[in-house]
């Protein structure tokens, strides 16, 4: 594949800027392909052949993968959610089968049933598996949260956690979510279970362990509010520069992409991912969603637009971003309602299962980067 010279990518960035200012209208950089992102091993199927007018179809001639976040229980019980999930997406994230409230709800005890689901769909589809999450503050069983352990006991719960979960889908999963959201706005490191017993060396723990469990799942950390450049995403830069320094096997950088129309969209995407490019890790836009205050009207829904593209265009303009994942595809299944009062409607698809403008604009897009 082509790879962008340093002269591709300037002007591609300014054509971008331009482009995410205006809604649905794209430009593209020219000539640019992302690096191929091979199948895990057992994820080889090939899956039913898209429609050549599918996001994923698109998104492969683009050179990215393109993602949802899947609920399990509509996966399984509703036709038409999993027809979407099949023909419009490459890759797939469960939204909470691998958490560890939900395969180790009883200490010593695990079940992998519907996330094991979820990875024989992904298989028959065609699809690749990101796993999420492996160390969290939040959906932790109240065994843990609850228990008064030593920090050396901590400790080995941690390391049999992960060294349970990582080997179960051994060659099934083809980037994991290892660590998520550990710091604060400001840049300091979150205050969390694991910081206050085991230091902040938990981290590094952690990605050491992942990939003696699978040296071949690329590892990620997580967080969201580091779109753009800002004491967070400067605060995750310096920590992933930090562990690649001391050998530490950290292979990747998601961003979550959470945004509100409330607040401009960040136009300096690209130059954030840009910088991790640079310290030799994948990139990836791991969970977008635009969330509106309800009734959205069309200025809003313009804005969400935008906003869908501005985060998919810094993706695309960055050689080692390697793909784009919508934080669930439908408004029927949004997490945004129950925890932004009065907001909604953040997905590209609404309540009845209906594309909405915003999966028109992604689809421009990503047909334009694929030209």
């Amino acid at each position: 594949m082509i790879k962008m010279t340093r002269v591709a990518t300037v002007v591609a960035a300014a054509a971008g800027l331009m482009a995410a200012l205006a809604p649905n209208v794209m430009a593209s950089s020219p000539g640019h392909q992302h690096p191929a992102t091979p199948a895990p091993a057992g994820s080889s199927h090939a899956g039913p052949a898209p429609s050549a007018q599918t996001l994923r179809a698109l998104a492969q001639r683009a050179g990215i993968r393109i993602g949802t976040a899947v609920n399990a229980d509509a996966l399984a019980n509703e036709p038409q959610y999993a027809d979407l999930v099949g023909a419009q997406f490459n890759s797939v994230t469960p939204e909470n089968a691998m958490k560890w409230d939900a395969v180790e709800p009883t200490r010593g005890t695990y079940d992998y049933t519907q996330a094991d689901q979820l990875v024989a769909y992904a298989r028959a589809h065609g699809q690749l598996v990101r796993g999420h999450t492996l160390v969290w503050h939040n959906q932790l069983p109240s065994w843990l949260t609850s228990g008064d352990f030593t920090a050396d006991q901590l400790r080995d719960i941690l390391h049999q956690h992960i060294t349970a979960e990582v080997p179960h889908f051994k060659g099934k999963i083809w980037q994991w979510d290892v660590v998520n959201e550990a710091f604060n706005e400001d840049g300091t490191l979150r205050d969390s279970l694991w910081l206050r017993k085991l230091g902040p060396g938990y981290i590094a723990d952690a990605f050491r362990w992942a990939h003696q469990a699978d040296p071949k799942a690329v590892l990620f950390y997580n967080d969201y509010n580091i779109d753009g450049v800002n004491a967070k995403s400067t605060a995750v830069y310096n920590l992933v520069a930090s562990l690649r320094k001391q050998g530490v096997p950290i292979q990747g950088v998601g961003d979550q992409g959470h945004l509100d129309v409330q607040y401009p969209a960040p136009h300096d995407i690209a130059d954030n991912l840009g910088r991790f490019d640079k310290l030799g890790v994948q990139t990836a836009i791991t969970e977008a969603d635009v969330r509106i205050p309800l009734p959205a009207d069309n200025t809003e829904v313009e804005a969400q637009n935008e906003a869908y593209q501005t985060l998919l265009e810094g993706c695309l303009l960055t050689a080692h971003c390697t793909d784009f994942t919508v934080w669930g595809f439908t408004d029927k299944y949004s997490w945004v309602p129950g925890t932004f009062t009065g907001e909604g409607q953040a997905n590209i698809y609404d309540e009845n299962y209906q594309a909405k403008t915003a999966y028109t604009a992604i689809s421009q897009d990503l047909r334009l980067a694929g030209r």
